[in-house]
């Protein structure tokens, strides 16, 4: 797995950042995933909005999955906050929503184990993306939203073309993100 700070960019300035007293600490982040081919080069992309102020943040590899470029999305977006914070967090993967509000419990009981009694698939960003999320839980809430891609959602559709861009801008020198 490639280290975070080779495609996150710098934490929030503290003037910035959505716990700091001036601002709401209730954040809106869209996220999406892209893959040309699948494996292929991929790209993840968020849109983070509190109060009056908007962060655009993505990343690439350059040989991935769209679910873990899906995943990516998710974990980066709440990785860059670095104080607990109420979220409203959209994706139009349901692979991801359902993953963790319905799925994750039972993986984790049953020792990362699927109900088929198959490995999970990108356990490492599953168990990346809990422990982002510990943050925010234990004081404040996340909620999970599915949106349906393509389907005119403004911030949705932005989102995907970030992701997009990521993909397509792929370069040799960019890390593999095959779990």
């Amino acid at each position: 797995m490639s280290n975070i700070k080779t495609i996150l960019p710098e934490r929030f300035a503290e003037e910035d950042h959505p716990s700091n007293p001036h601002h709401s600490n209730h954040v809106v982040i869209h996220t999406d995933g892209s893959c040309i081919g699948n494996p292929g080069p991929g790209g993840w992309a968020a849109i983070l909005q509190w109060g009056s102020h908007r962060r655009e943040i993505s990343g690439r590899f350059r040989e991935t999955t769209n679910n873990r470029m899906e995943l990516w999305g998710a974990i980066a977006a709440l990785e860059v906050l670095t104080q607990p914070c109420n979220i409203d967090l959209y994706t139009d993967s349901s692979y991801v929503r359902d993953g963790i509000t319905r799925w994750i419990k039972g993986w984790k009981k049953n020792g990362w184990r699927t109900a088929n009694k198959q490995p999970v698939k990108n356990r490492d960003l599953w168990e990346r993306l809990l422990c982002a999320l510990e943050r925010h839980q234990f004081s404040q809430t996340v909620t999970w939203h599915w949106v349906k891609g393509h389907a005119g959602v403004s911030l949705n559709e932005e989102v995907d073309q970030l992701a997009n861009q990521a993909a397509r801008s792929v370069t040799i020198n960019d890390p593999v993100d095959q779990g």
